[in-house]
């Protein structure tokens, strides 16, 4: 919504991508699933590339300006996103390391321990 819905974010997430080739494209459809946020793009990484495009949603929910009954507008659904990017690590990240670690190789404890 924060990029879709205000045009000058609109244009700043086309600007971020419209340079990429279908090499880079293809790079980050490969290597984002097995490395994360610590895949190397250009001179930084996607945790960088994140950073930016999470700025450009959080001004354009500002720009929105859609208000919740308590006053407070759209930007605070970022916040776990930001949270991610803070930490270092996905959540994908953290059940693979469960997996390996406390869950001894077993799934099961997904069902318990993230059911709602």
């Amino acid at each position: 919504t924060g990029l879709l819905y205000d045009g000058a974010a609109l244009d700043a997430a086309w600007d971020l991508v419209k340079g990429w080739t279908a090499e880079e494209r293809r790079a980050l459809h490969v290597e984002v699933p097995r490395r994360a946020l610590h895949t190397p793009f250009r001179s930084g990484t996607v945790a960088d590339l994140a950073r930016e495009v999470l700025d450009i949603a959080f001004a354009g929910l500002k720009a929105r300006g859609q208000r919740d009954r308590y006053g407070e507008d759209e930007r605070h659904f970022l916040d776990a996103l930001f949270s991610i990017l803070e930490y270092g690590r996905t959540p994908a990240e953290e059940q693979i390391e469960a997996y390996y670690g406390r869950w001894q190789e077993s799934v099961d404890p997904l069902f318990t321990e993230k059911a709602y």
